[in-house]
């Protein structure tokens, strides 16, 4: 659905964004990151058209941005990191209007179903400048949806947000997914991208340094997982054959619990269950502590700093 082609924007001497190769597919959340200065909202900006690059292209729904701008924005739904501007209509009036600019026929029922589902059906009629930052959030993401967009583009969703409205924004994004669209979410809410997005990518210094999946970012790393396990009791020989097995580097006993450290980022929990039963014993619980997404950002950006500053 969006892709780009070796996107550049440089500034003088300054380089915002280089050579960048974004995929976000349909039926995917994609969680883009970066720290702060990485090229993120430039990024954005250039993705919306609202920058020009200095080289590259991108590409909507296999179309060049700059053939058919207007047209091919009308299937965007975007929300920006600040929630919406003061106006002096209500809600109900400013998505309505809203909805009339992008010719929208009837977008009643469409609206009827986005208020309830984000929880302003009651307050629909009061001045959306009389509403709570978190209320403006979600009024964002009903002006984003109500055109029934392929693509949604959004930048910190959940700011401002209680955790029962947070719910209710991954819920509508969620949906919004399943039902074939795409979504780019730009956040700096590490936990909420993990939990949220199918891939990620993380830029740094302009740069896309990954593109993947958290469990394959994990095994690029080469993190390690830990088995946790309570056993009734600890079966003679055990430490050896968990030792034995692939990708182990410890194994750790305390009493009736075991702690099995395996390199690379597999998981080899159903060989640990095999070995364990072979030798009669009894697993009671069993848990996996894997590297957080926090964990591979940091990793990944501070690599990258190390590698720059070795080649300078």
């Amino acid at each position: 659905m969006l892709r780009t082609k070796n996107l550049s924007k440089h500034y003088e001497k300054t380089v915002a964004v280089e050579n960048l190769n974004l995929n976000v597919r349909a039926g995917e959340i994609y969680g883009f990151l970066g720290p702060n200065g990485a090229g993120k909202t430039t990024t954005i900006r250039l993705l919306l058209g609202l920058l020009q690059p200095t080289s590259g292209d991108v590409f909507l729904f296999d179309t060049p941005i700059s053939q058919d701008a207007i047209a091919l924005k009308r299937r965007i739904g975007v929300v920006a990191e600040e929630p919406l501007a003061t106006t002096r209509m209500t809600a109900w009036e400013f998505i309505h209007f809203y909805a009339d600019l992008n010719q929208v026929a009837r977008p009643e029922g469409r609206m009827d179903e986005l208020f309830k589902a984000l929880d302003l059906w009651d307050v629909r009629h009061a001045l959306a400048a009389a509403y709570s930052r978190g209320m403006r959030q979600k009024l964002s993401l009903i002006r984003a949806l109500v055109h029934r967009p392929d693509l949604l583009i959004l930048d910190e969703p959940v700011n401002g947000l209680d955790p029962h409205g947070i719910l209710q924004v991954r819920a509508v994004i969620d949906q919004h997914r399943d039902q074939g669209g795409a979504v780019l979410i730009s956040s700096h809410i590490l936990s909420e991208i993990e939990r949220s997005a199918d891939r990620i990518g993380i830029m740094h210094q302009g740069r896309l340094l990954v593109e993947d999946d958290i469990s394959g970012i994990r095994s690029r790393l080469g993190g390690n997982n830990i088995v946790e396990l309570v056993l009734t009791d600890i079966p003679p020989g055990l430490a050896g054959s968990l030792s034995a097995l692939e990708g182990v580097t410890q194994v750790e006993i305390k009493e009736r619990a075991v702690a099995v450290h395996v390199n690379g980022g597999k998981d080899i929990r159903p060989e640990i269950f095999k070995a364990i039963v072979a030798q009669n014993g009894t697993i009671i619980e069993m848990g996996l502590q894997q590297m957080s997404l926090e964990e591979a950002f940091v990793t990944i950006t501070h690599q990258n700093v190390a590698q720059l500053a070795g080649a300078a």
